[in-house]
């Protein structure tokens, strides 16, 4: 027996003998500027088992994997394979050591079909030798085996997402890969997806694959893994067979300390009508109808979330009201004022603040440090700035007040963003759009791919501000968090409103029947817009 040393002082037992190991890390160092990743890890993974890698976001959980996988090197430490001390120094040579890894951002050629994407960089012959029969009889072996359903001669921007993950492990099984490394493999997939993803990962494993699966939601550690090994700061705090364990004892590993699973919510003191669309239009990137005639209202102090499958214009609702789309039809109206199709800077300037699902493209200017990132909505404005020149002392405090406020942890406010971890840097987009007391929040996955530290204090965050009488538009695909912040629950299906209900009334039933278009429900109480609840 093996045991993993906590950092309480209490033992956390594991189930393994030499014999088991698949792979060994022994004291993994890995450093960035001003950043220790990895700080001595050690680790085991057993042959045949599904082994979760659980951490805060920047805990880091991917670098190691990314070490193992041969895209980093480390610092200091070595890789034991079957007992034998192994460098890897490529992904080439991960292969050949039969190690695959599907990342959380696909590594897929869109222009490319599955079928020539899961052989690319393979020696299957070119042009007129290449025996695409073969390559495609091959691939649909691999997935009716493993449940894996997909078209080989589709091309990879006409999958779904979801049908592109199975594509990145077809590619991996394809090379004969015995341990499959999965990053976030969830954070982008529908619940129906969840569930065969992991009816897959059971088959594999029955099979005599071993699977690590690195996240930070705790759900799926209980759901699908043996083994769990918590990091935490770039090191290991335990590791711990998922049987003998719990959500809050794993959370507090996690974290550092008790984590609260359910939000405290005061009830509901709706102001005056602050939002009213009407009838609103408008298209998607590829120029089809997007929102078909959207009507809605949102009151100042209330929390109005938006629940329905991904690609139902939640996207584009978000950014119409943002002045980032323009809108083909219908009206806007904030404040009693018309904003219909205003540009972003005067809606911004109206008191709207837009949490948007990309933190990292639309959100922040990665490149740039976290103060310039900050000041990005002020820096036109006293006290930032005065006539033609920013006050750099004034917007140094003003970024130190706010790492210090929402808990950004990074080494000084120098630090370039794209060096944060997610949580970190959703924190900084919250801390920048909350800083002028705006009267309407559009958020949208404002805890998307975040862990359960990040997630509560974000989910306090947004309470703070309705309580303060902001009104929000919670964007979210979490049918738990909607229903869990959300005084109200709009449903969008094809562009439309499907129905809203109160939200504390609400069945998950009635929402999902709505969510698949098979029932419209409007609560009175949730849809009156005529007396303000007090």
């Amino acid at each position: 027996m093996m045991s993993g040393s906590m950092t309480d002082g209490t033992e956390m037992k594991t189930a393994a003998s030499p014999s088991d190991c698949a792979i060994e890390l022994r004291g993994i160092v890995k450093r960035f500027p001003g950043v220790v990743a990895n700080d001595g890890i050690n680790l085991k993974i057993n042959r045949g088992e599904i082994h979760c890698l659980l951490g805060e976001n920047g805990a880091g959980k991917t670098t190691l994997m990314r070490i193992l996988y041969g895209l980093y090197q480390p610092d200091a430490g070595e890789i034991l394979l079957t007992g034998v001390p192994t460098k890897i120094r490529s992904p080439k040579d991960a292969l050949v050591h039969r190690i695959g890894m599907v990342h959380q951002h696909f590594r897929l050629v869109p222009t490319l079909t599955a079928a020539e994407n899961i052989i690319l960089g393979l020696d299957e012959g070119t042009g007129p030798f290449l025996n695409i029969r073969k390559v495609r009889a091959k691939i649909n072996k691999i997935a009716n085996a493993y449940g894996l359903a997909v078209d080989p001669q589709a091309k990879i921007w006409q999958l779904s997402v979801g049908q592109q993950q199975r594509v990145e492990i077809i590619k991996a099984l394809y090379r004969d890969a015995d341990i499959l490394i999965m990053d976030e493999p969830t954070s982008v997939l529908t619940p129906q997806e969840v569930d065969q993803l992991f009816s897959t990962l059971r088959t594999l494993v029955d099979d005599g694959l071993t699977i690590i699966f690195i996240t930070h939601k705790l759900d799926e550690v209980m759901e699908v893994s043996d083994r769990v090994t918590v990091l935490r700061k770039g090191k290991v705090v335990g590791t711990q067979l998922t049987s003998e364990t719990d959500k809050p004892s794993l959370a507090k590993l996690m974290v550092g300390r008790e984590v609260v699973f359910r939000v405290e919510k005061t009830p509901v003191h709706r102001g005056d009508k602050l939002l009213e669309v009407t009838e609103l239009h408008a298209l998607n990137d590829r120029g089809l109808p997007a929102l078909r005639g959207m009507s809605f209202d949102l009151y100042e102090g209330e929390i109005l979330g938006v629940a329905g499958v991904s690609g139902n214009g939640q996207k584009e609702l978000a950014e119409v009201l943002t002045g980032l789309r323009h809108a083909t039809r219908g009206r806007v109206m904030l404040a009693g004022k018309n904003v219909t199709n205003h540009s972003a800077r005067k809606i911004a300037a109206a008191g709207v603040a837009h949490v948007p699902t990309e933190r990292i493209t639309m959100g922040t200017v990665p490149n740039m440090s976290i103060r310039e990132n900050l000041v990005l909505k002020s820096y036109r404005y006293p006290p930032v700035s005065h006539g033609m020149f920013i006050d750099y002392r004034y917007a140094k405090q003003m970024a130190q007040q706010a790492m210090k406020e929402y808990q950004i942890i990074a080494p000084s406010d120098e630090t370039a963003v794209k060096l944060l971890s997610g949580g970190n840097i959703q924190r900084l987009v919250l801390a920048r759009e909350l800083s002028g007391d705006p009267r309407l929040i559009v958020a949208a996955h404002p805890t998307y791919g975040l862990d359960v530290g990040a997630t509560e204090q974000i989910r306090q965050i947004l309470l703070q501000q309705r309580d303060r009488g902001a009104g929000i538009l919670l964007i979210s695909e979490d049918l738990e968090e909607v229903m869990t912040l959300s005084d109200r629950i709009m449903v969008m299906f094809q562009g439309g409103v499907m129905g809203i209900v109160d939200g504390a009334a609400a069945k998950i039933e009635e929402i999902g029947l709505m969510m698949a278009g098979e029932k419209q429900g409007v609560s009175a109480s949730a849809q009156s817009t005529n007396a303000k609840v007090a």
